[in-house]
């Protein structure tokens, strides 16, 4: 048996900034398992801009954001493991993994989670009509196109304004491909605003909204579509159907946290966004394993991964070199207008405060983040729009926390308009 002080199951931009970070804080005893033929995760195929604004303040491509991450890895001299599949991990943080070497088994002390997330496929949503040859999802189609030449078809529907989706759309539209359309149930756009203009809009895309897909048509290949528009409660209208035709239907339906290590190390996962339940430190319920990325939930912008991911890095080196954190006796809660707030639980004695993340349940706006403890109201925080496809971050303060008595709930309301 292999044994490790930190083992980080993951080689995407959360896996790598996280080794890197616990590394600077004195962790040479780590490796990096990730089961891809090469480091740097789903940004190998996103070949497009929009990258790094944040975190280096300029605009890079997928893969020259991962590159410098890569290269930090190899200059610190971090050891890794490239198509190896980690296929169990138990609560004692025992990990058995394979590759065409064989079988590996690894004690850790500490492990990250950084395994990402996948996309929803067809048997997610009610979608009439039978499975030809040609309904793929987005991501797939990115991959295809980017990293292996293949062009996925001619005609093509999009279902689902997730992001993938959206800047697909464009790909596929310079690539020589005619986008019929973006079909997308809600009433508002999946994905970011900036990838609705740049990636529909600039191209004369449409995008529409409050439809679903009644009929897929085809036998041995897609031949096309039928949408139907829906009402507030998603119910098809009838009468309002409409053919397209096309040879191939995208799915960007949204994505799901990569968690089924995290069910065989028993953490109970959140109930909304489908990733581990943490303490304000990134640590599960499983003293010792640390979670981060978009397994513990769906980030919009991989600046926001890297700066999570750092924090799982640093706090798992605090575990290995100081010993187990204090328990956290303050509980956090989604209140009206909020899908979810992460982490579950605060640890009250932490200096630095916490920081909340959460999504709106709809779209806000001149709002008011409402930040509570029992009937208590402890602060008001102005917001001039809020939308569910941006995940919010509201930084609290350790005096705030200190008032609180054992549940922080965050809410939304919107603020009356004077006539």
């Amino acid at each position: 048996m292999l044994h490790y002080d930190l083992v980080i199951i993951g080689g995407g931009p959360a896996g790598l900034a996280a080794a890197i970070e616990a590394h600077k804080q004195g962790i040479t005893n780590s490796i990096i398992i990730e089961r891809d033929r090469e480091l740097g995760g789903i940004l190998n195929q996103c070949i497009h801009s929009g990258f790094g604004l944040q975190e280096f303040k300029e605009e890079l491509t997928g893969p020259e954001y991962a590159r410098r991450f890569i290269d930090d890895v190899k200059a610190l001299g971090i050891p890794y493991l490239l198509n190896t599949m980690v296929v169990e991990l138990n609560e004692k943080k025992q990990i058995l993994a394979m590759n065409q070497e064989g079988v590996l088994e690894i004690q850790a002390r500490a492990v990250i989670l950084a395994m990402g997330c996948r996309e929803r496929s067809a048997g997610a949503v009610a979608m009439g009509g039978t499975r030809p040859a040609g309904i793929l999802t987005a991501g797939t189609a990115q991959r295809l196109i980017n990293m292996e030449g293949l062009m996925v078809g001619k005609e093509i529907v999009i279902y689902g304004s997730g992001d993938i989706g959206l800047i697909m759309a464009r790909r596929l539209t310079l690539e020589g491909a005619h986008v019929a359309c973006v079909v997308e149930i809600e009433p508002h756009s999946s994905g970011l605003a900036r990838n609705v203009a740049q990636c529909l809009d600039d191209y004369d895309i449409p995008l529409l909204l409050q439809h679903n897909i009644h009929a897929v048509h085809g036998h041995d290949r897609v031949t096309g579509v039928t949408l139907c528009q829906v009402d507030e409660h998603r119910q098809e209208i009838p009468g309002t159907e409409q053919d397209i035709p096309c040879d191939t239907l995208l799915l960007s339906i949204g994505l799901i946290p990569e968690n089924e290590l995290s069910g065989q190390a028993h953490i109970p996962l959140h109930p909304k966004t489908r990733g581990p339940l943490v303490t304000s430190h990134l640590e599960t319920t499983q003293e010792g394993i640390f979670a981060c990325g978009n397994v513990l939930h769906v980030h919009d912008i991989v600046d926001y991964v890297t700066r999570e991911s750092r924090e799982a890095g640093r706090n798992a080196a605090h575990y290995l070199l100081d010993g187990a954190f204090a328990h956290t006796t303050l509980e956090t809660k989604a209140g009206d207008g909020i899908a979810y707030v992460l982490p579950s639980t605060i640890d009250t004695e932490d200096a630095t405060g916490a920081s909340l993340s959460f999504r709106p349940t709809k779209k806000f706006t001149q709002a008011e983040l409402v930040l509570s403890s029992g009937d208590t109201v402890l602060a008001r925080f102005p917001r001039r729009v809020l939308v569910p496809s941006q995940m919010g971050n509201l930084p609290v303060k350790p005096s705030l926390l200190a008032m609180a008595e054992g549940t922080l709930t965050l809410s939304v309301c919107e603020k009356e308009v004077k006539a």
